[in-house]
């Protein structure tokens, strides 16, 4: 997709800050940038940053040819519960199927266990008169909608969701309800299963259809306040949205289905690991984003990350493609705390932003992780984001003797450490789960570590992984919209059919994949992609005969059933150590990912110092002593000039940890590398 204009934004806003990646096609540069989220009103922040990125950079806003948008506004809406007020029409009878759930217990021993939430209450759930099969013929026809349409008008909802049963084998009964619906109440969005997620499941399926419903209004008023902002100064950027593929979407496409927003901030991360595996030539790389309250894994392997067909927010399932990653509770304001046993905790409660670790004097008073950290000399309490924050690392020290090393009987320094490693323990023990249940070996990957906390963590936790190379990428803090400033348009197309992998099934598998592939095509022209920059990707979900699960698997030689067998045999035996290759197989969903080429203009080297500055020194607790440690700033260093631990490397908005036996050296990428000497 050409760009007339030479200035490509891409934007992450998170809760606290909105990050800013900017590349310029006229110096092939990337500048980094970061201003503070405007949470009653995210679009303005988000002109404020690129307003400044302007002025400190040296372009004009309307230099900018495209804006590329990663944002947690639906996130946190589900998370905080600001939703729109909705109804759910379902097949009569199923009412109550988003209620039941799954029966699933994630604590078997409680005698009260906790509910799954459910968003649309009982006297909001309506049942339709019909009925279809299991392969989308009808066994009652849709029948006189006049009742349930007097109910649904004088509940006045501000969204409808249709999710019918078995409406992916046919959404001829959700369309014409939709159209009744429609008619009934004027102006309000219908969401339906059978676009949204058409496949089978019907509680994962109406619980993603619920949720995109929820959020139509939500995500729609976000979007108006953006749209209603273009033009100022010039400002009239083309703008996608990232998804939870990794992939983006057009605004209308975002209004129209919400819910597949849901994991999009955390997904430019994963994407920045694939771009960077390839830039290093490292093609299986860890990454682990370690923020204020959070520690989210994914895994590149051979240069790719992985995608899962469902996910969960808050416990709700949402059935739909997204970036396969693992999240703990497990950030720089974990609070750390002795329970009742004795025992030493941190996390996964967290201090947030407010009021923050001790250290921040704002009012916080329990111990975090971020406290330990500054108490043992790691952190500079007078450099921290730059020099922009002060730090109180007296009040830090005087929480973690208080709290941990008198409940413990320990010295404030081995409270402060036996913090730090619990959390690197738990931190550890994410990734291996990552990568043991894949059946890989951390010791054949490298670590790629990024977030503000990331550094402070990534070599420690590498050595309880048998891992010796670590990774840190230029500008760790704001790697999410790296990721996203190099990302393409994508588009998820499904449909469940359930199919023996044999020659018999051949023709409507082939069948099934031409309309699948003529839609995809289809939606690329829609979004304006020219003929040549438009890509199919073709996948298949597969299970063994009488499993009740399927693994995704990748099918570029599509319709060739042996190669795609093949492939399932051997993602099978690296998942479960184990393939039953005499077995029937079953297709149950066929997949068309629709890919949007978008030009990725060349990014040009960092520029280096003439020679590396010469180091200052910091008093350092560590192995039970006070030792002087070198400090060196990492915009100072370059490469062919390796710096040896214990040392400390120090950036704006990140704090690296180098510990003995291991060396760091600049990459002409501009990444850092540090490697395990001893």
């Amino acid at each position: 997709m050409s760009e007339a204009r030479p200035v490509r934004i891409a934007v992450d806003i998170g809760g606290t800050f909105t990050d800013l990646q900017i590349l310029d096609a006229r110096q092939g540069r990337v500048f980094a940038w970061k201003t503070p989220t405007t949470p009653a009103d995210p679009s303005e922040g988000l002109l404020t940053g690129v307003r400044e990125a302007a002025e400190r950079f040296g372009f004009a806003l309307s230099d900018v040819g495209l804006l590329l948008h990663g944002t947690t506004i639906a996130t946190n809406a589900v998370l905080e519960r600001k939703l729109a007020r909705g109804a759910l029409l379902t097949t009569a009878g199923f009412e109550d199927v988003l209620e039941i759930t799954r029966h699933a217990r994630r604590e078997i021993y409680a005698l009260a266990p906790d509910p799954f939430p459910c968003l649309i209450p009982r006297e909001l759930r309506f049942g339709v008169p019909e009925r279809l099969r299991a392969d989308g013929s009808v066994e009652q026809a849709l029948g006189d909608l006049t009742p349930v349409l007097d109910r649904l008008r004088a509940a006045q909802p501000e969204a409808v969701a249709i999710g019918l049963l078995h409406a992916y084998a046919n959404p001829a009964h959700e369309r014409a309800l939709r159209h009744a619906v429609v008619r009934a109440l004027p102006g309000v969005p219908v969401s339906l299963s059978s676009e949204v997620s058409p496949e089978i499941r019907e509680y994962e399926r109406l619980s993603t259809t619920v949720l995109n419903a929820l959020l139509m209004p939500v995500v729609k008023r976000y979007l108006d306040r953006l749209e209603s902002r273009l033009g100022e100064g010039g400002f009239a950027p083309r703008i996608f949205l990232v998804q939870s593929n990794g992939g983006m979407c057009s605004l209308r496409r975002a209004a129209e289905q919400p819910a597949r927003l849901l994991l999009s901030g955390p997904s430019g991360g994963a994407l920045a690991a694939e771009r960077i595996s390839r830039r290093l030539e490292r093609p299986n790389l860890v990454a682990v984003d370690m923020g204020g309250t959070s520690f989210d894994v994914s895994v590149v392997q051979e240069n790719r990350i992985g995608l899962v067909t469902q996910g969960e927010v808050d416990r709700l399932p949402v059935r739909l493609p997204m970036v396969e990653m693992r999240t703990i509770g497990a950030g720089g304001g974990s609070i750390a705390s002795v329970d009742p046993s004795g025992r030493l905790t941190a996390g996964p409660r967290s201090a947030g932003a407010r009021p923050g670790p001790v250290c921040y004097r704002r009012g916080g008073t329990e111990p975090t992780v971020t406290d330990a950290h500054v108490a043992l000399g790691r952190i500079d309490p007078d450099f921290f984001l730059g020099g922009a924050m002060q730090l109180d690392a007296k009040g830090a020290r005087e929480a973690i003797a208080n709290r941990i090393g008198a409940p413990l009987g320990l010295t404030q320094p081995d409270a402060a450490d036996g913090i730090l490693r619990v959390t690197n323990v738990q931190l550890a023990a994410a990734v291996r789960l990552s990568l043991f249940e894949k059946g890989l070996d951390p010791r054949e990957f490298a670590l790629l570590s990024f977030g503000g906390a990331g550094g402070l963590h990534a070599i420690e936790v590498a050595e309880e992984l048998g891992m010796t190379e670590v990774v840190f990428p230029r500008e760790p803090g704001t790697l999410s919209a790296y990721g996203i400033l190099f990302s393409d348009l994508a588009q998820d197309l499904a449909r469940s059919r359930l199919f023996l992998a044999g020659d018999a099934a051949l023709p409507e598998i082939t069948a099934t994949l031409d309309g699948l592939r003529t839609e995809a095509l289809q939606r690329l022209e829609e979004d304006g992609v020219p003929e040549a920059q438009r890509v199919v990707e073709i996948a298949a979900d597969l299970r063994y005969r009488g499993q009740a699960f399927e693994l995704l698997v990748p099918w570029p030689e599509a319709p060739d059933l042996p190669a795609l067998l093949a492939r399932f045999h051997a993602q099978h035996r690296a998942r479960f150590s184990y393939a039953a290759e005499g077995e029937k197989v079953e297709i149950v969903t066929l997949r068309a990912i629709a890919i949007g080429r978008l030009d990725k203009p060349e990014e040009a080297a960092p520029p280096w110092p003439d020679a590396t500055a010469p180091a200052s020194t910091r008093q350092v607790w560590s192995a039970g002593a006070v030792a002087a440690w070198p400090v060196w700033r990492r915009e100072a260093m370059r490469p062919g000039a390796p710096v040896s631990g214990p040392a400390i490397i120090e950036e704006a908005f990140a704090t690296h940890v180098l510990p003995a036996g291991w060396r760091a050296e600049a990459h002409p990428e501009g990444a850092l590398i540090a490697r395990r000497i001893a």
